[in-house]
């Protein structure tokens, strides 16, 4: 078996130029995540990528540095200048990011060449490759779901079958967006997905011709089906890291959560958006009443969207506001009302999101 090379200034010129793409890269990505996607996980991610591949032992840095000659590389002399390239952002992370894989790439096939940094062994440059795979696909669909995400605000009506009564699904979708409601949700427990498959038809189209969300409860097969614009789980429904492997990019996941571990849980595993609850007894289902405590400590564990569930309405839904939500769920409230519209437009005011 070949020994590796002893290192030489051409060697370090190599090593020290793809170091640096590696970390140019990876700052770009973690400052995107931090400043425009808000994600703390992504972000700390990143953060802890490049620590760990970006040295800071002196010795071996002064090598890099008395390798560099810069003015002298034969890449950009002659260089023509270009025109500047106009990027939208998903371009420029993907750009980045492979810029980060394809230096790794060269670091790791180098490293078997010669030995260079006893810290940056061929196994742990293959790991932070396939890690920046992973980071990147999950920050493209981040940002896909990034206005999405923004829509989780204020009041969100769940449409339960049973609880309309007779009322017909299309009509009521109608009112409570012209109430203005921005995200809707289907949720039904009787009916088979044969049945639900034109409703949910319908009710995607209504909420597609007037820039509102629809949310499909439980079935992600239902979701594909209609396309709509996110799948909301319980706790005992499939796991949000399935379910995202799943689905394409672009579309929500929420997750039902009753403290703040499950909701850390849903938001590693990918969730876009958590609800908590019940914060009040319910009508509308058997409830573990958690109270707005817990909505306080899960606002404070994670940076999602943060939806309460569970008995609000205008008496209560000003508390449940200043506790930290940024949207309220809401069923009773609305679908017992005479006027589902009206309804929805007074607790719009109330909670003046």
């Amino acid at each position: 078996m070949a020994s590796p090379e002893a290192i030489t200034p051409q060697n370090l010129r190599i090593v020290d130029a793809s170091l640096n793409r590696t970390a140019e890269g990876l700052r770009y990505l973690e400052d995107v995540s931090r400043f425009i996607l808000n994600d703390a996980l992504l972000t700390r991610r990143l953060k802890s990528l490049r620590r760990e591949l970006i040295t800071s032992e002196f010795p071996f840095q002064k090598q890099l540095m008395e390798s560099r000659d810069a003015a002298g590389d034969v890449g950009i002399t002659g260089r023509k200048p270009e025109k500047t390239e106009v990027r939208d952002l998903p371009t420029s992370i993907i750009a980045n990011a492979r810029r980060g894989q394809e230096a790794l790439r060269t670091l790791e096939e180098f490293s078997k060449v010669v030995t260079f940094s006893p810290s940056l062994t061929s196994q742990k440059l293959e790991q932070a490759r396939f890690e920046l795979y992973t980071i990147e696909k999950e920050m493209l669909g981040r940002l896909l779901r990034k206005d999405k995400t923004e829509s989780i605000r204020g009041v969100y009506v769940i449409i339960d079958m049973q609880s309309l009564k007779g009322r017909d699904h299309v009509e009521v979708t109608r009112q409570v967006i012209q109430g203005g409601a921005r995200v809707i949700q289907l949720r039904d427990k009787t009916l088979d997905r044969g049945q639900l498959l034109p409703i949910a038809m319908e009710m995607q189209q209504v909420c597609a011709e007037n820039n509102a969300l629809f949310i499909v409860n439980d079935y992600t097969d239902l979701v594909l089906a209609v396309r709509a614009d996110g799948v909301h789980l319980g706790q005992t429904d499939l796991p949000v890291s399935i379910v995202r492997k799943l689905i394409p990019l672009d579309i929500l996941i929420g997750c039902s959560v009753y403290n703040a571990e499950q909701a850390v849980k849903a938001a590693e595993d990918g969730a876009d958006y958590v609800a908590v609850g019940a914060i009040y007894q319910t009508p509308s289902k058997e409830s573990v009443v958690v109270g707005l405590d817990v909505l306080r400590k899960v606002k404070t564990a994670v940076s999602l969207p943060v939806v309460a569930i569970g008995g609000i309405n205008l008496e209560n839904i000003a508390e449940v506001r200043e506790a930290g939500a940024d949207a309220v769920s809401v069923i009773s409230a609305v679908l017992g009302a005479k006027s589902p519209e009206t309804a929805t437009r007074k607790l719009m005011k109330k909670f003046g999101k």
